[in-house]
């Protein structure tokens, strides 16, 4: 028994780790180079110095029981910390946001820059076609990458589960990332604007460098009126807005980067925390099937886990 998990993100490691507990040999495919996700890290190299930003997830909190477990281990081996300017429960990864998704990486069986483009049966056992290949007998397939991807996996094998993924709606977000020489004259975190929903000193989080690097998450609407617009313009505009928004003299970055984010806060429909066909083995997780939150991810894989594992007993 082998299971292919489609996602290695927080949703897929954390179906997979649980799964791995229990006996079962699992294999990952991402089609990122490296842990992240949405909670990626940017790394960037600018005259000798390298300068990094949390462009995905901003932080996190951990409310769930299990969650709160986890997040345990992850702060005892200096993996995560508080982040009180965010509020008092908000915490990051340190030094960067993925790192929680690198130490549930380690030691997992992951491919990375793997691309799973469809699937396919074959003497009931699943075949993943890739763009680097094709990789084939699993018994069962976890999909866990969002909802606009997971759906056209899942629909030549189950149309009530690429309805659901169909028929959740995500927000996409452009974000830019900058640095400055002089030291901004704003709060650490900033969350207000028609066009900036979020600002935050990344180099104030803890064990950053303390360099006076930026990023902004526009608005889901002001990123759907600018989502085709070049990377360069939407960086010089969300910086005007942010200075314009605060009453602050614009100030030029030393360095200014765009990336656009198709698909962010997903708008889940009531329902299960994850979707399990024990007669296909195959199985849906992620935050868009219960709230928009990285506990949320993390809480669906682990529950499509349990639910794999209660048919070998």
């Amino acid at each position: 028994m082998t299971v292919a998990i489609i996602g290695a993100g927080m949703a897929g490691l954390s179906c997979a780790r649980a799964l791995v507990q229990a006996g079962v040999a699992v294999e990952l495919f991402d089609k990122g180079r490296g842990p992240g996700g949405r909670m990626s890290t940017r790394r960037v190299e600018l005259e000798g110095q390298q300068l990094r930003f949390d462009h995905g997830a901003q932080y996190f909190t951990a409310r769930d029981e299990r969650f709160r477990a986890q997040v345990a281990e992850w702060r005892a081996a200096g993996r995560v910390a508080p982040w009180p300017a965010a509020g008092d429960e908000a915490l990051v990864g340190v030094p960067g946001m993925n790192e929680p998704v690198r130490a549930m990486a380690e030691g997992r069986d992951v491919r990375w820059g793997t691309r799973i483009e469809r699937l396919e049966r074959a003497a009931d056992r699943w075949v993943l076609q890739g763009d680097e290949g094709t990789h084939c007998g699993y018994s069962q397939v976890v999909i866990a990458v969002p909802a606009e991807q997971a759906g056209p996996l899942a629909a030549p094998f189950s149309t009530g589960f690429a309805d659901r993924a169909e028929r959740t709606l995500s927000d996409p977000c452009w974000t830019v990332m900058a640095s400055f020489v002089q030291t901004l004259p704003l709060a650490d975190t900033i969350a207000a604007g028609d066009a900036v929903a979020w600002a935050a000193r990344d180099g104030a989080k803890p064990g950053r460098s303390g360099a006076e690097n930026w990023v902004l998450q526009a608005s889901p609407q002001w990123t759907r009126d600018h989502l085709d617009e070049p990377p360069e313009r939407i960086a010089a505009q969300l910086l005007a807005a942010l200075f314009a928004e605060n009453g602050i003299e614009p100030a030029q970055p030393s360095h200014a980067a765009a990336h656009r984010w198709l698909y962010t806060k997903a708008r889940p429909l009531a329902g299960q925390s994850a979707l399990w066909d024990a007669s296909l083995g195959l199985g849906l997780a992620g935050d868009w099937l219960l709230a928009p939150r990285i506990e949320s991810a993390w809480i669906s894989g682990r529950e499509l886990a349990d639910r794999m594992i209660a048919e070998l007993v």
